[in-house]
């Protein structure tokens, strides 16, 4: 869904222009060459300044809004907009049972350990505590994450952590010091503490986490804002008050190119890997992936599918099987470019499926009673900040992450 907002003193006068607009513009976009189409925009653009300004009217219409889409459209990478509205497309709603909001980044989620003590076999790690007097101050001053709590760090470098954090300390006369905890903390509990404490969020073996409380009666939709490549912002919002303020509330860095919003009860359910069914699909694509297919036998998928060769509900052990003997195919010295997915069916494959499918590269799924939204950035990687706004009040009213930074 996508809605157009503006505002306007001359709101009356507008709205006969901009209104029989809106209705007509699914016809005008699907009839209508590039060329033509910004012969319209040039006319409404002097509609627009005849009128004095856009109006306060809002426009709900179902728009498909991906780059390729535009620019089949538009013959360009921006959406179709109205003088001076802005473009809000609606990726999907959260629901946050336990009114506990996890945003992070989505293709980590394998690490999640819910109500269990987080266990890696490869990587020994441990959490601290900061005790003391001045465990705040000295907190705040080191800055190497949100709080009292340092998770997650590597035993081997624990001297040298404490040692470094001894000597900042001494240098600003703070008295505090680490404290080995008994066990790692469980990440729902990571959760609870840090909206207990009031802090931003956590990380996961580095990967940033927010967390924050939200109501829990309703649905919370998520929205993105475009921009001039891919999403300008995107938000959650919480309340429908007007924002009197804003500042940064943290950074969320992203690996896997998705954003999660999830309740923390439900990602306690949630199943990264683990197929649901038992099946899993195995699927490539690249320069040469005619010549691997018929090596291998993989059969052409269908036009729906987001990949040309592959297997699809193959059983999970001999998907892997196959998996492997590809991947060997594919790291021999002068063989042929290309890449390939293994898909078990899990959560994560459920919603990305319904990502690779959507025009706006978002999808829900539900997990244990809640509906989690994942999205793509539209951007690829990167470290975002993550504002909060807040109401005359004070009351948080929305989430907002900003997408489009400049470097």
């Amino acid at each position: 869904m996508v809605t157009l907002h503006g505002t306007s003193s001359v709101q009356e006068k507008a709205d006969s222009f901009y209104e029989p607009l809106n209705a007509g513009l699914h016809e005008v976009m699907g009839h209508y060459s590039a060329a033509e189409l910004d012969l319209v925009e040039k006319i409404v653009d002097e509609l627009g300044a005849v009128v004095g300004g856009p109006s306060t009217a809002r426009a709900d219409f179902d728009l498909p809004f991906t780059s390729s889409w535009t620019r089949a459209r538009w013959g360009r990478d921006a959406s179709p907009r109205l003088p001076g509205m802005t473009v809000e497309v609606l990726l999907g709603e959260v629901t946050c049972p336990s009114g506990h909001l996890v945003i992070t980044d989505g293709g980590y989620l394998d690490l999640w350990s819910g109500e269990e003590v987080p266990h890696d076999e490869e990587r020994a790690v441990t959490d601290l505590a900061i005790v003391g007097p001045d465990a705040r101050a000295a907190a705040e001053s080191f800055d190497r994450q949100p709080g009292l709590r340092q998770y997650d760090i590597p035993v081997h470098a624990v001297a040298e952590f404490t040692a470094i954090f001894d000597e900042h300390c001494r240098e600003h006369g703070h008295d505090a010091r680490f404290h080995r905890l008994d066990q790692q903390i469980p990440h729902r509990q990571r959760v609870r503490h840090a909206i207990t404490a009031r802090d931003p969020g956590f990380r996961v073996m580095g990967v940033p986490v927010h967390a924050v409380e939200v109501p829990a009666d309703r649905a919370l939709p998520v929205i993105a804002v475009p921009g001039d490549h891919g999403w300008q912002s995107m938000r959650i919002e919480l309340s429908d008050a007007p924002v009197a303020d804003s500042w940064v509330f943290w950074h969320l860095g992203v690996d896997n190119a998705r954003f999660v919003f999830a309740d923390a009860d439900a990602l306690s359910s949630w199943e990264h890997v683990k197929p649901l069914d038992g099946l899993a699909d195995l699927v490539l694509w690249g320069r040469d992936q005619e010549q691997v297919a018929a090596e291998f036998g993989a059969p052409r998928l269908g036009d729906s599918a987001d990949v040309e060769y592959g297997w699809v509900d193959l059983p999970v052990e001999e998907a892997y099987r196959r998996g492997l003997a590809i991947e060997t195919r594919r790291t021999e010295p002068d063989g042929p470019k290309f890449a390939f997915d293994f898909r078990p069916h899990s959560h994560h494959w459920q919603v990305m499926g319904s990502v690779r499918a959507s025009d706006h590269g978002a999808g829900v799924v539900q997990v244990n009673g809640a509906d989690i939204v994942m999205t793509m950035t539209s951007v690829g990687d990167g470290y975002f900040p993550v504002h909060l706004d807040v109401d005359a009040a004070g009351i948080p009213v929305a989430l907002r992450i900003d997408v489009a930074v400049e470097d």
